[in-house]
């Protein structure tokens, strides 16, 4: 993991701030009565979420979150979106070390350079995270089903998922996986995604290992996903196995009809 840098710096920066010239600011509390600000953690908490979206550097969320009990609470219930893609070593350790502070997060970014996050880190994301809306996995070579049945059971809510570069997911898992998480808007296997309206972007380019039941499983469970040319939203570019996969479009051509007629309508 990265060095993080200690709180000298910012220390300096309180002693700046708060004693300016020799005069005190001090904060009225309790009614009026006036508590002084001697220190960092002493700071309310929307200002302390204010300075930290301000600073917007998210090594930095983390030490405050280590000052003392009042920050990590604070920080906690107040941070909703956080990156550790700067982390270059044992990200698995630093995600474990951090979800249980972070409970109310609804975007985290854990794409790596190289492969370093395992099952026990999805795990514990999906243990106390349970408000998770958008999460990306891409390039976490390491993983297996089991992350994908953690976040099947513990983030019900997410809406975007990225595992593009992630090989070793079978077909149940990634069945199972949409069959729980009901607000899934866009899931990448592969590339680029869009966002519409229910799972509507699906990128499974180059994903050779999947087979046709499987896709035509997850075809079936989300009908907003097409593979028809007027409204193409399954990408399967390079999955020469997957041509028989079809969309209710296949089954139903004057439906497409109808719609392409309706986007048009005004």
């Amino acid at each position: 993991m990265d060095s993080v840098k200690p709180l000298s710096g910012l220390s300096n920066s309180f002693d700046t701030l708060m004693v300016s010239g020799g005069v005190e600011i001090r904060q009225a509390q309790n009614g009026g009565t006036e508590t002084s600000l001697t220190d960092w953690k002493d700071l309310p908490m929307e200002l302390l979420l204010r300075i930290m979206s301000i600073v917007g550097d998210d090594r930095m969320v983390i030490v405050a979150s280590g000052v003392c009990t009042g920050w990590r609470d604070a920080l906690g219930w107040g941070v909703a979106n956080l990156s550790l893609s700067w982390c270059r070593d044992h990200m698995n350790d630093l995600v474990i070390s951090l979800a249980h502070k972070f409970t109310k997060l609804q975007v985290l970014s854990l794409r790596q350079i190289k492969p370093q996050l395992e099952d026990s880190g999805v795990e514990a994301v999906a243990k106390y995270c349970h408000d998770l809306r958008e999460l990306d996995l891409s390039r976490s070579f390491r993983l297996s089903d089991w992350s994908l049945y953690a976040l099947a059971h513990g983030c019900p809510h997410l809406t975007r998922l990225n595992i593009s570069g992630c090989s070793n997911f079978s077909d149940a898992a990634l069945v199972f996986l949409g069959s729980q998480c009901k607000s899934l808007k866009c899931l990448n296997l592969g590339g680029g995604s869009n966002d519409r309206d229910g799972l509507a972007s699906l990128n499974i380019s180059q994903c050779t290992a999947l087979t046709p039941p499987a896709v035509q499983a997850v075809c079936d469970s989300f009908p907003a996903l097409h593979t028809c040319p007027e409204r193409h939203s399954l990408n399967i570019s390079g999955c020469l196995s997957l041509t028989s996969v079809h969309c209710a479009c296949a089954l139903h051509p004057h439906r497409a009809g109808r719609a392409i007629l309706s986007n048009h309508a005004y």
